[in-house]
């Protein structure tokens, strides 16, 4: 008897569909309506994105997503999505059916992926959320949705849920020699590891000390400890630390920033763009960013890092920026990844 099929089912946030008004209103409708993305009430939060967002935002982020569309291909976060997809399906080999969804956005997370999995033949599904670090607004979102279609369905799949990877070795070491490979000819001064920033209600809200940990104190993610293992803070710090021993860089060689901040309300800090700019005065000439919270490159790197960034550090006296690639589908994220799900099956 055959023995039935593995589903993986990776998930990435998701992307317009053009890099025009329309399209992009789209998925900025369905991605800020979400509440745990725009984590205020119902009704503040669709006077909010309908009066102030929507009118004006889509125009200006089209205009971004230009500059990094891809003439053959489309969406960076999409293509390198796919190609991720297509190598863990031959990493794995028979035995698996890999797919690939979008918290917003197309390919659809929905009823329709469960479908392909009930159609492969498989009695298990191995969710892996492309999000190295844990936070409410993507992981939380993508599996609240994930569990709402499959728990509307009368025979729910058997889920297993591949979280929170931010210092695993197959992560890290692919992230390290990606910029090795990357900075070898940049002899750059000094090293800047930039993650997605997120509110600081945010971070506070999944503190397990009842919020007597999280921001009380400089030092709170200096370690990985019970009150903060799901503080999405702490975790970038710990896969930094994870980062600069890979790459051998010194103490004071490199440090932390959050970049992406929304709105008026405090987020995490440093902030990038205000980092950017002190390094620069402070005498740094050439700056490499790395970006490990994305495992695609997108938007937030493509354009606001390689771009952008580089241009305000340029304007502000430095010499230049490199951007370092994300992991995306190289070889040996690939690998990492198929080891990844492969601890997370059934026997492992």
């Amino acid at each position: 008897m055959q023995p039935p099929m593995i589903g993986v089912l990776l998930v990435n946030l998701g992307t317009p569909d053009a890099p025009e008004t329309g399209p992009v209103r789209r998925y900025l409708a369905e991605f800020l309506a979400d509440a745990r993305v725009l984590d205020i009430p119902a009704l503040p939060r669709m006077l909010l994105l309908y009066g102030a967002i929507l009118p004006t935002r889509p125009q200006k982020s089209a205009r971004a997503y230009r500059q990094i569309w891809d003439g053959a291909r489309g969406s960076p976060l999409l293509f390198h999505s796919l190609d991720l997809a297509d190598g863990l399906r031959q990493a794995l080999g028979p035995g698996f059916h890999v797919e690939l969804a979008m918290r917003y956005g197309q390919p659809p997370l929905d009823g329709a992926v469960l479908d392909r999995f009930d159609a492969a033949g498989c009695d298990r599904v191995i969710v892996v959320p492309l999000y190295p670090h844990y936070a409410s607004s993507s992981t939380g979102s993508t599996l609240e949705r994930l569990f709402a279609i499959a728990g509307a369905r009368m025979v729910p799949p058997a889920l297993t849920v591949v979280r929170d990877f931010y210092v695993h070795p197959g992560f890290i070491s692919a992230q390290a020699a990606i910029a090795l490979r990357a900075l070898q000819d940049f002899r750059a001064d000094h090293v800047l590891m930039s993650f997605h920033g997120l509110p600081e209600r945010q971070v506070v809200a999944t503190d397990l000390s009842g919020g007597q940990h999280c921001l009380k104190a400089a030092d709170c993610c200096a370690a990985i400890v019970p009150a903060n293992r799901a503080c999405y803070r702490a975790q970038c710090h710990a896969t930094a630390r994870a980062l600069a021993a890979a790459m051998d860089l010194p103490d004071g060689g490199w440090s932390v920033s959050f970049q992406s901040r929304l709105g008026r309300v405090p987020w995490i800090k440093p902030y990038t763009d205000e980092v950017l700019v002190e390094r620069a005065q402070a005498g740094t000439r050439r700056l490499a960013v790395l970006t490990p919270s994305f495992v695609s490159d997108c938007l937030e790197t493509l354009e606001e890092i390689a771009i952008r960034a580089k241009e305000d550090f340029v304007a502000a006296g430095g010499e230049d920026l490199r951007a370092v690639p994300c992991v995306n589908a190289d070889p040996a994220w690939v690998s990492g990844l198929a080891d990844l799900v492969r601890a997370h099956l059934p026997s492992a």
